[in-house]
């Protein structure tokens, strides 16, 4: 199938986790969307964007709410943003981006996931250069030529497109995520876009051969998985279609 189906391979393994762990997941990024900017989707389009990727995920209305009222409330609850690079099992590298109130316990959750797994936390830009951010979009109902002549006529600038029976996966800099979500929103309002993601994307794939390779690179991942403070976890391994 190609490259939109590995893009839509990292999009569909973000939301495989347990339901109580994507639920966490979102009220901390809704909660924190909300106290760091208006209280309103209507007036705070990262609040929109966050929670309109939470209803695409099943995440339920009393969720989104319980999170925006809480930051209503005034809670003195805080995360911040934490991203960490690793090798994994083989030649696999990772970034892990995280949400913590507390530094220290996530970084040392973390490491012990790749220790345990035979592998080892970096230092900050060990792995970074080897992944590209990119803004991903996955648009249905649509050939080539009409999302290029949408791209064009709104003078976006995109690194990739890719066409397959699903539809046009479109890459383009992390920078300018809305510009393209607005281009194909104002040419249909009601888009409904298959992958809307900024994501880490790596620049050259490896495959595990060895079977124990393997095994280790699966529980690291459902070790990953399982913290709470893991939002999202991007890798450079190939993954069966």
């Amino acid at each position: 199938m190609g490259r939109a189906f590995e893009v839509r391979k990292v999009a569909m393994g973000k939301t495989a986790a347990q339901k109580s762990k994507l639920y966490a997941k979102y009220g901390k990024e809704i909660y924190m969307a909300a106290k760091n900017g208006v209280p309103d989707p209507e007036l705070n389009q990262s609040l929109k964007r966050i929670i309109e990727k939470a209803k695409k995920d099943q995440v339920s209305a009393d969720v989104i709410k319980r999170a925006i009222d809480k930051a209503k409330g005034g809670s003195d609850d805080n995360y911040s943003e934490a991203r960490y690079e690793g090798f994994g099992p083989g030649n696999s590298l990772f970034i892990v981006e995280c949400l913590t109130d507390n530094v220290n316990r996530t970084i040392a959750e973390v490491r012990n996931c790749f220790t345990k797994t035979g592998g080892k936390l970096g230092v900050s830009g060990s792995v970074l250069h080897q992944f590209n951010h990119q803004a991903v979009f996955t648009v249905p109902g649509l050939n080539e030529d009409e999302v290029l002549e949408i791209l064009v006529l709104n003078d976006v600038d995109v690194s990739d497109i890719e066409t397959d029976e699903e539809g046009v996966t479109i890459l383009g800099e992390a920078k300018d995520f809305n510009q393209i979500r607005t281009a194909f929103q104002e040419n249909n309002p009601d888009v409904d876009f298959i992958t809307e993601e900024i994501m880490w994307l790596p620049l050259m794939e490896t495959e595990l051969s060895d079977e124990e390779e393997k095994q280790q690179f699966d529980r690291l991942m459902d070790m990953l998985n399982e913290l709470d403070d893991v939002q999202e976890v991007y890798h450079n391994v190939k993954q069966a279609e």
